[in-house]
């Protein structure tokens, strides 16, 4: 792996001051600040993104603005205070996506199904309890063990869904509304020289997981191929 940028704590600097100052006075006045901490977080994120196009078919790379959408609420502070990442996985062959949260309160590396269309939750669902030995050995992998605790989290229903058994070996993945894997780093970790590659590991681990979930929504129930 080439050499990547390494964050500095310029970035949580700027970010601590303007989570107490959010306002566009302060934020104008710090604009200088802001475009350090802007450019060292795109050119981290780029790297990201460079190095994970060897590693899996991409979509285009989302930074996210640091202002917030004011339109519909007027309670909210007009910045974030967090750099965030995204790009997805080359549709509609390929499915899922991958996040990065960069902030002092809490950053994390993930991704997953958020909110699937009802039609595309049914059939993970179906293929979740169709193939649920894939699945499970997936998810007991040591790749997802070790970065995400073998664990999903995310909204889900009380008991079993319409259309599945609460007797169902696979019920507890079967309740999920969402699937979401996530792993959380600590400031310090954010600043280790290895944090790009322990972000890039973490993105990796996912793919046997995406490759599970697209096959389910590239196929019907007859495994015959929709794309």
């Amino acid at each position: 792996m080439e050499k990547l940028t390494k964050l500095t704590n310029n970035i949580f600097s700027f970010l601590s001051e303007l989570a107490v100052n959010n306002n566009r006075e302060w934020f104008v006045n710090n604009k200088k600040d802001y475009e350090q901490a802007k450019d060292q977080a795109e050119s981290f994120f780029r790297d990201i993104y460079s190095e994970m196009q060897k590693h899996d078919h991409l979509g285009a790379i989302k930074i996210y603005r640091i202002y917030n959408d004011l339109r519909f609420s007027k309670d909210k502070p007009p910045y974030k205070t967090h750099f965030g990442l995204y790009f997805g996985r080359e549709q509609p062959k390929y499915r899922g996506g991958y996040y990065l949260h960069i902030s002092p309160e809490r950053s994390f590396a993930g991704g997953g199904f958020f909110n699937p269309e009802p039609k595309d939750l049914l059939r993970i669902r179906q293929e979740i309890s169709v193939d649920g030995e894939i699945f499970s050995q997936i998810m007991n992998s040591a790749p997802i063990v070790k970065y995400f605790d073998g664990q999903l989290f995310g909204d889900e229903v009380k008991t079993a869904p319409k259309g599945f058994s609460k007797d169902d070996p696979m019920i507890a993945y079967l309740r999920k509304k969402q699937f979401l894997l996530k792993r959380d780093f600590s400031s310090e970790e954010v600043f280790k020289d290895n944090f790009s590659k322990q972000v890039i590991d973490t993105f990796i681990a996912m793919r046997p997981f995406y490759d599970f979930m697209t096959t389910a929504l590239t196929t019907d129930l007859n495994g015959e191929p929709l794309y």
